[in-house]
């Protein structure tokens, strides 16, 4: 009996030390999860036998356990090095054999799929063409052909454009008087302004007025400015040496024997006190000869001038005209006489010209792309306009490469230039664009051109004069494009681009894979994009230990481990990913080397009890 309780006892130890160099083995094996021995004691009577202190028949190894504790992770320069941070397996197709593994040491084959050292594929879950997980579980596989390029059909502009700043553009209505007959003095009377907005304002002229205080009571009004101005024509043929000229009470005496005594007259109204307010230009007629002395007083006020003319003494008495400019579709009114036949005329100056950059408060440009992934360059011009609306209006124009891209066409056919309304709330947000309160404009006026100015070959474009769909409908099938400045505002803040993104890209290679925390396999492309490939499956079961061990670093399913559970990592029970990542071997080397002398000593101990049992063994059969 000792014989065979010492012998099985050299058994135990032996499977002992070969689990422990096994351990040893693999300590740096990644993924590689240790084991531990177990062992049992063995009775030869049963429980009902006889006896009350029976002795034992030795040791039995009852079971192998691994150790599914986690490893330490350790990071590689291998972007598709995978290792999983808490609970679960990748999952590989071997062929059509599923198994499981910690080992996350993947590649890429020379068909695309991601797989292990031994060419294991690796499971996940399928993306569709436009980065969507579907959740169907197959072979991840990286396409590595080229990107096809996406023409642009939405842009997102973000901005805020500055409320405290002035327009630029002036434009409005100027309303020029004529002026009264010699000695006409100004009756009372009442001028009425009529502005585009709908308000009037009244204004009582006094008699006997000067152009000059009309225009100063225009100029209190709101929005409106004047200025006046008075001329006198003195006939050149009036004028002999010797006499005296009267202007505004100032006599001037021409000396007799003067050759020339208008010039003179010039000159000395031009070096007199009077220069301040009255200048004296000789006009002449067709033939060049001196016509009139012409006389402007330049604030409009009455012009007074006296001389004596061949047909008697003359005294007159000049009323001035005045000029007014009101907001543009403004009208002035006269209960009386004095705006008979006045000139109107609207006017606008430092209108919209791109290329003058005074002309527009800011611009923004970046890039969209054609059908064919060629670049080129949109511009936003904003320019605060004076158009209905006041102060919370704003007008954007648009260009592309430089050209205008309006529709409906102009005349000839080119397109017309982009202009858009821009409607803001007294909160600073977008209300509307052109009455539009969805935010959004269509460019559907835009023909590609290469850099000679001719067609490229792209789509081109799809006109819609009476309005398009926003945004524009997959699939596309022209160059429009729509805008979309919802989120645009125009707060009391610097101008700032807060967001400028669009949809469109040209052509890309494969320049890299990313792995995110959940599994996510991304695909980076040299045209900056990225495209989601699949997601990596992981599996937890209910009874890990029940899994069957088959070598290289792999599991299979058992009747003891139940079903696999597969989900996404990072959800459920299951850990994250790891990228550019290893789990090294959960093996403890101190404790296996201890664990390692035990073994020896059972090993040695064991070998003892049968040497004895030999050595009593011989002692009985010596006897005689």
């Amino acid at each position: 009996m000792a014989f065979n309780t010492g012998l099985s006892g050299l058994r135990a130890a032996s499977v002992d030390l070969d689990v422990t160099g096994n351990n040893i083995a693999n300590a740096s094996t990644v993924g590689f999860k240790s084991s531990r021995a177990q062992f049992g004691d063995l009775y030869a009577n049963g429980f009902l036998s006889s006896g009350a202190n029976p002795v034992g028949d030795g040791v039995r190894v009852q079971d192998v356990k691994q150790s599914f504790g986690q490893g330490n992770i350790s990071f590689t320069d291998n972007g598709l090095d995978l290792a999983i941070n808490g609970d679960g397996f990748f999952v590989l197709n071997n062929g059509g054999e599923v198994r499981y593994s910690r080992a996350g040491q993947f590649a890429i084959d020379k068909d695309g799929f991601v797989t292990n050292n031994q060419n294991m594929r690796v499971q996940g879950f399928q993306a569709n063409e436009d980065g969507d997980l579907s959740g169907i579980r197959g072979d991840l596989q990286v396409d590595a052909s080229n990107l096809p390029p996406r023409r642009t059909t939405d842009v997102q502009s973000e901005l805020n454009l500055d409320s405290r700043e002035g327009v630029l553009e002036v434009s409005g209505t100027t309303f020029q008087t004529v002026q009264p007959a010699v000695n006409t003095t100004v009756n009372a009377q009442t001028f009425t302004i009529a502005l585009a907005d709908g308000t009037s304002a009244n204004i009582a002229i006094p008699a006997g007025s000067t152009a000059r205080d009309i225009a100063e009571l225009l100029n209190q009004q709101d929005d409106v400015s004047a200025s006046a101005r008075t001329e006198y024509a003195l006939p050149v043929g009036e004028i002999q040496a010797g006499e005296t000229v009267t202007v505004q009470g100032t006599d001037f005496d021409i000396p007799a024997g003067e050759t020339d005594p208008i010039g003179w007259l010039q000159d000395a109204i031009n070096n007199s006190p009077l220069n301040s307010s009255v200048n004296a230009t000789i006009t002449q007629d067709a033939g060049g000869n001196p016509e009139f002395l012409r006389l402007i007083e330049s604030r409009g006020n009455n012009l007074s001038v006296a001389y004596q003319a061949a047909a008697g003494a003359v005294n007159d008495v000049q009323v001035g005209s005045f000029n007014t400019t009101l907001p543009v579709d403004s009208t002035l009114t006269s209960d009386g006489a004095l705006l008979a036949g006045a000139t109107t005329d609207s006017f606008r100056t430092n209108t919209f010209d791109p290329n003058d950059q005074r002309s527009y408060n800011h611009a923004t440009s970046f890039n969209v792309f054609d059908s064919l992934g060629n670049s080129h360059e949109l511009t936003q011009y904003f320019v605060k306009e004076p158009v209905s609306g006041g102060g919370n209006v704003w007008a954007m124009y648009v260009q592309i490469d430089g050209e205008d891209v309006g529709d409906p066409p102009a005349a000839n056919g080119d397109p017309s230039r982009a202009r858009y309304e821009l409607q803001f709330n007294v909160d600073g947000t977008l209300q509307s664009i052109d009455g539009d309160p969805s935010g959004e404009v269509l460019i559907s006026n835009w023909t590609p051109l290469d850099s000679n100015g001719d067609p490229n070959g792209a789509d081109g474009p799809l006109l819609t004069a009476n309005g398009g769909a926003t945004p524009v409908p997959e699939p596309p099938t022209s160059s429009n494009f729509s805008i979309n400045l919802d989120e645009t505002t125009q707060f009391g803040s610097a101008f700032g681009v807060t967001d400028q993104r669009q949809n469109g890209y040209t052509t890309g290679r494969l320049s890299g894979l990313d792995v995110s925390d959940t599994g996510v396999l991304f695909a980076r492309y040299t045209n900056g994009q990225s495209d989601t490939l699949g997601q990596v499956a992981l599996a937890s079961f209910r009874n890990t230990d029940g899994l069957a061990p088959v070598g290289e670093t792999s599991w299979v399913e058992t009747f003891d481990s139940g079903q696999p559970i597969i989900g996404q990592p990072d959800t459920g029970t299951l850990g994250s990913i790891k990228a550019s990542s290893v789990e090294e071997s959960n093996v403890d080397l101190s404790a296996e080397l201890v664990n390692l002398i035990i073994a020896q000593r059972n090993y040695q101990a064991n070998a003892k009890t049968i040497e004895t049992s030999d050595a009593v063994t011989q002692t009985i059969i010596n006897l005689r």
